[in-house]
């Protein structure tokens, strides 16, 4: 079976647990509890293929931003999480990005 690793990043409070749990169990969190690092794993069909998912929901906060180098260079996939409501959070995603693409080359 194929494996696809996906790494969820932004800033801290955006939603990157509520949208991942969302997606993997099909429930939504309302609460907020701030996250170190969480790991899930999802059974999808990829071009008619069993796979599966392994998705790291990573923490938001800038104590943890050092570890973002691994998180990238294992990762396969990257979903960028932004606040519609907080242009900050917005802001914060391009050196995310641009951070992807220096570990990535």
């Amino acid at each position: 079976m194929r494996e696809y690793k996906v790494v969820v990043l932004g800033s801290g409070g955006v939603g990157k647990s509520a949208l991942t749990v969302q997606f993997v169990t099909g429930t939504f969190i309302e609460k907020y509890d701030p996250t170190i690092e969480d790991f899930y794993r999802k059974e999808i069909e990829v071009d008619s293929s069993p796979s599966v998912l392994e998705i790291l929901d990573t923490a938001g906060t800038e104590q943890f931003a050092s570890m973002r180098d691994l998180y990238i260079r294992n990762g396969q996939g990257f979903i960028l999480v932004y606040s519609l409501v907080n242009q900050q959070s917005f802001q914060d995603i391009k050196p995310m990005r641009d951070q992807i693409i220096r570990v990535k080359r």
